[in-house]
Parts: C-alpha cells; sequence; structure tokens
C-alpha cells in the first residue's frame, strides 16, 4: 500500500499526534518514513530606528534555523528508532510549509503525507489559512490529516 510517509512536524502537541500516527502506520505497513520541518525565510531588518547589529545575518539564521530543526524533529527521531521504523529527516526555509511538505514528498517519492489540523473554521481559517488546505489543495497524494 504506502511505502514511503511523509510526516510534517512543526513542534506543537498536535503536530507530535501525527508524528504518532505516522509512525504506528509506517511500523505496520513496513514503511520508511521522512520528517520535514519548515523554518520561516529570513527577513532583514528594514527600520533604521533599531540597531542593525541586533539582528542576526542571513548565515547565523540558517545556523539558527538548523539548531531549531534539530530540535523539532528530535522527538520524531526517538519515537521512529524505538518503533523500528527508518527516519530521514528534512528541513528547509521556506515561509509557506506547504510548498516545502510538496516538494519534498516529490522529490523523496513519498506516496502518503501525514500532518495536523488544528481545525480553524470561519474567519479564522480564512485569515490564517491551513497549510494542511493547502497540501489538500495543491498536492496530487493522499493525505492524512490527524486531529
Amino acid at each position: 500500500m504506502y511505502r514511503h510517509i511523509l510526516v510534517a512536524v512543526d513542534g506543537s502537541e498536535l503536530s507530535g499526534k501525527a508524528v504518532d500516527a505516522a509512525i504506528r502506520l509506517a511500523q505496520t505497513l513496513s514503511a520508511k518514513l521522512t520528517g520535514v520541518y519548515a523554518v520561516p525565510e529570513y527577513v532583514p531588518p528594514v527600520d533604521a530606528m533599531v540597531p542593525v547589529y541586533q539582528f542576526p545575518s542571513k548565515e547565523e539564521y540558517e545556523r539558527q534555523a538548523a539548531v531549531e530543526a534539530e530540535l523539532v524533529l528530535k522527538p520524531l527521531t526517538e519515537a521512529a528508532k524505538a518503533a523500528g521504523v527508518s527516519v530521514d529527516l528534512h528541513h528547509g526555509i521556506d515561509s509557506h510549509p506547504y510548498r516545502l511538505v510538496l516538494e519534498t514528498a516529490k522529490e523523496r517519492g513519498c506516496d502518503l503525507v501525514v500532518m495536523a489540523s488544528h481545525g480553524r473554521r470561519g474567519l479564522g481559517a480564512l485569515i490564517l489559512g491551513s497549510e494542511t488546505q493547502k497540501v489538500l489543495t495543491h498536492g496530487h497524494l493522499p493525505v492524512l490529516v490527524v486531529r
């Protein structure tokens, strides 16, 4: 059925539920697992009123992003190892996580995406948008949504 599952991780408790579901599914199907974490893009300071030395350079931001990604992805690594599931990790800098999820799924040959949804409705969903909804809308893979 599914041989390579991508799970999107954002460090939230809800994302932890998606990780648990993805690991159980990967274990049951003897599937490979890829974890993805997106860090927002670097925005250089533009306000002349704020001293620039307080902001990291783009290179420093990217180093900090890698450290952050490692911390956020660590629980996935540990849980997958404990379950005997092979896991590959990927992080990228993109202010639109859905793009990174779809791009990584395509590049890695994933055949299922597992991700959490906060279940926002109405005005909240309209204003905040939903990365899960964007993956469903723009992607062509099956998506298991965990709530």
